[in-house]
């Protein structure tokens, strides 16, 4: 063979393989049937470029994703049959693109997106004329952001000898938020097949910084704390959310110290061993996620609650150092849910219905936040796919 024809030959494959290298690798493909619609997840391991078209005879829509090369291994399930798809296929539809088909036999909505950590292609296909991510009736199904945070520590202050704040009536703290954890841990168990893990799910002490460490441990993507306040004027009433940080505000501090079990004037000490803390928190990059925690539980919980009850207070999300939160490895937050030392929000805090409207509320926050930290890359698009 000539050199002037094998120099341009190989120039040719290395090209080839450079263009190739470049290509987003489609991992794998799977489909899950929900009570309204259907979910298609394409695994990826960048973000993707995409377009889509509808075709007819039979009905049906193909997503065509660029720059793509699908996995050898790769193989898609074919007949769903679930009332909204027919078949569901993947291929490689030419050098750089994968082509997904969606075969309907029942579909008037769709949503499409892009997740991260990792990357994936998310595809809702509803069965409900401009149906979206709720139903007609109010009830969510799994959110888009439960595909990406799936592990959730809950815990319930105090605990065994430590009661927390005692009420007028002697209602315990402990008691309390132990009920509202697990009442949490239910909601997000059932309605959005979340992974939770408790701190303690009886009456028992755990140390403080032993409640993070079991959320690092277990690799938890959030953790959120759950408390009941208290104060010496009968008549504080309300609900607050706080995030680790150090602050100057004496209302927070007085918070702090107690759940911390020291005394305000060791409180005010503290400045010169936060400040590891706090560089630790920036390395971490987790200080603005719990802030945006904090912010969409409270906002749900009040919402939520003035809806139901009078005299609702929303003293805001705060900072403050929580020992039971320094540590932690992922965004966490301590909800301070009502006083228990107010007597008419005592006796709210020892009714199931209070409660479970509380759980309900921080739930509904979590996905809030969790909805929106994932859905990333590229807005939510709804095509309407009627006919």
């Amino acid at each position: 063979m000539k050199k002037a024809f094998i120099v341009p030959l190989l120039l040719l494959v290395f090209s080839s393989y450079i263009e190739a290298s470049k290509l987003t690798t489609v991992n794998g493909l799977r489909v899950k049937s929900y009570k309204n619609h259907t979910r298609v997840i394409v695994e990826t391991d960048s973000a993707v470029e995409f377009s889509k078209n509808r075709l007819s005879n039979p009905d049906r829509l193909y997503f065509d994703l660029k720059y793509c090369t699908l996995q050898r291994k790769t193989s898609s399930p074919s007949v769903i049959d679930d009332g909204i798809l027919k078949t569901v296929r993947i291929a490689q539809f030419n050098k750089d693109t994968v082509r997904i088909v969606l075969e309907f036999q029942k579909a008037e909505s769709l949503y499409a997106f892009m997740l991260e950590h990792p990357h994936r292609l998310v595809i809702d296909v509803y069965d409900q004329k401009k149906a979206g991510p709720e139903t007609k009736d109010g009830d969510n199904d799994i959110e888009p952001g439960f595909e990406e945070i799936k592990k959730i520590v809950i815990d319930p202050g105090h605990g065994g000898d430590d009661p927390g704040a005692i009420g007028p009536s002697g209602i315990q703290e402990k008691d309390i938020v132990l009920s509202v954890g697990k009442k949490l841990g239910d909601i997000l168990t059932a309605k959005y097949e979340a992974d939770v893990i408790y701190t303690r799910d009886k009456d028992i002490f755990i140390p403080l910084n032993e409640r993070t460490e079991i959320a690092n441990s277990k690799k938890a993507d959030l953790f959120i704390s759950i408390h009941a306040n208290a104060s010496p004027s009968r008549d504080v009433r309300g609900i607050e959310t706080y995030f680790l940080n150090w602050t100057d505000d004496k209302e927070a501090m007085r918070v702090a110290a107690r759940e911390n079990k020291i005394s305000f004037k060791k409180m005010e000490k503290m400045h010169g061993d936060l400040q590891m803390i706090l560089q630790d928190l920036a390395r971490k990059n987790k200080n603005e996620e719990s802030m945006k925690l904090a912010s969409s539980i409270q906002s749900a919980m009040v919402s939520t609650m003035k809806e139901n009850y009078s005299k609702i207070e929303d003293l805001g999300v705060k900072y403050a150092l929580f020992y039971v939160l320094v540590g932690a490895e992922m965004p966490s937050i301590l909800i301070e849910i009502s006083f228990i030392s107010n007597s008419e929000e005592e006796k709210r805090l020892s009714e199931e219905a209070y409660k479970n409207k509380i759980a309900e509320a921080i739930a509904t926050g979590i996905n809030s936040y969790i909805t929106k930290s994932t859905l990333i890359v590229r807005p939510v698009e709804k095509l309407d796919l009627s006919i």
